[in-house]
């Protein structure tokens, strides 16, 4: 389906002002939920918006497709949906108020490309000019090298009033804590100085509403079924935490959705949600105890089919994506898991390898090919979901007949060149990050 978010704009809108009236007043730095009028110049900023299905075969009485919200090649992410429809809101914004924004966001890499790529297709576009709509981004120097790099960072103008800040620390999380920080002590001065409005735009919300269109797609062109398995490599699961929404919204609407039920896929060093799903708590102690092998050199386990039986570390880091620690979003995912059906697992990269020459089989058909050398992927999401619900099936963990995975993100060196080191702030603390939005919107408001 080209361009979804444009396809399904009646239903988007329709999200937004759910949430609206099912929540409680919009954040002081929020810019409300209003997109800009429906028409070709709201179409052509969306166009980046393709989804795809596409059949990947029987493994074991079980069919297999695959969502494929992978193919802006700008971003080769799902991060893309919701960032296009984060910066068409600070553009509306913008013209219902005349009040400049820049958007803060903190990420482990991909959330902060796609935004980067939807603030610079709206200056592209014309939906918003590059004075009236910017963006700060701050990642932790885990993620640096999967920063795409942009026009954003190549005209010396825009690369200061675009600006990438990158935490030196060892607690990637702490990124998220730093950035709200920054905007809640500069927001109000910012907004009296210079007229501009900083949003913080890690919320929930602002995700939950762009990842409907997956439950859309997938009642429109998919056949119905008894249940559904959807398979996610997640960090907070926000992307099937907005398929629930749209489901919820297809059967207030009349209609009657394929029941869905949730498989949670992650690695070792973040495995907070399954922790949380199986025993209630994020607590590592409830993992099952590895033995080392010197034979194989590997540390292996068979108490517990929903972790790794093998992995080379028990504290592994398979991709930095995946860095959030104690997730917010898991009280509810345990609950929709625990009333609809579901399960999680956790992969090692050792098993990731295992099943990377099959798994490069299984999606050639599809017209997307892993690298060749696993050295040379970049972002392992897809891979992740694959080799969980492959295990998981081995492990006769799940019985659904029908399986869909949620392809997230995958994409290797090819695919993009990193941000140069000099394009890059470094932010320790939240007075690096104050001094670094400060001297972006004040060379800004020189220029």
């Amino acid at each position: 389906m080209e361009n979804a978010l444009a396809r399904y704009d009646e239903q988007v809108r329709g999200a937004f002002a759910e949430m609206q009236r099912n929540s409680s007043a919009v954040g002081g730095n929020d810019v409300g939920r209003h997109l800009p009028a429906p028409g070709p110049a709201l179409s052509a900023y969306l166009a980046a918006s393709d989804i795809a299905v596409a059949d990947l075969g029987e493994y074991h009485g079980r069919r297999l497709r695959l969502l494929d919200l992978m193919r802006n090649p700008r971003t080769r992410t799902t991060k893309t949906f919701p960032s296009l429809l984060i910066v068409a809101r600070a553009a509306e914004h913008v013209r219902r108020t005349g009040e400049r924004v820049m958007i803060v966001t903190p990420s482990s890499g991909n959330k902060a490309t796609a935004l980067r790529d939807a603030v610079l297709t709206a200056h592209r576009t014309g939906l918003a000019t590059p004075d009236e709509v910017s963006i700060m981004v701050v990642v932790p120097a885990a993620s640096w090298g999967k920063m795409w790099a942009s026009p954003l960072d190549e005209d010396d103008a825009a690369r200061h009033a675009n600006p990438v800040a990158v935490y030196p620390g060892a607690d990637t999380d702490r990124v998220k804590a730093l950035a709200r920080s920054m905007v809640d002590r500069c927001a109000a001065d910012l907004r009296e100085k210079h007229g501009v409005r900083l949003w913080y735009t890690l919320d929930l919300a602002n995700y939950r509403v762009a990842d409907t269109v997956r439950a859309l797609v997938e009642h429109d062109h998919l056949p119905a079924a008894e249940a559904r398995l959807h398979v996610h490599a997640v960090s907070s699961a926000f992307g099937l935490l907005g398929h629930d929404l749209g489901v919820r919204r297809l059967a207030a609407a009349g209609h009657t959705p394929t029941p869905p039920r949730y498989l949670l896929v992650q690695h070792l060093d973040t495995a907070d949600m399954v922790l949380s799903l199986r025993f209630g708590s994020t607590a590592r102690e409830a993992m099952p105890t590895y033995r080392f092998d010197a034979r194989t050199g590997h540390y292996h386990q068979d108490d517990d089919p929903r972790f790794p039986a093998v992995t080379a570390s028990v504290t592994e880091r398979l991709d930095p994506t995946f860095y959030t620690r104690n997730p917010t979003t898991s009280p509810e995912m345990n609950a929709l898991i625990g009333k609809q059906g579901g399960d999680g697992i956790v992969v090692s990269r050792y098993e990731c390898l295992h099943r990377y020459p099959a798994l490069r089989e299984m999606l050639a058909p599809t017209g997307y090919m892993l690298p060749a050398e696993p050295a040379d992927l970049r972002e392992w999401s897809l891979v992740m979901a694959l080799t969980g619900i492959l295990n998981a099936i081995d492990r006769d963990l799940v019985h659904e007949p029908d399986v869909l995975v949620h392809g997230s993100g995958s994409y290797g060196v090819a695919d993009f060149t990193p941000i140069p080191p000099e394009h890059v702030h470094t932010a320790a603390d939240v007075d690096d990050l104050a001094t670094i939005v400060y001297a972006a919107l004040e060379r800004e408001a020189v220029r």
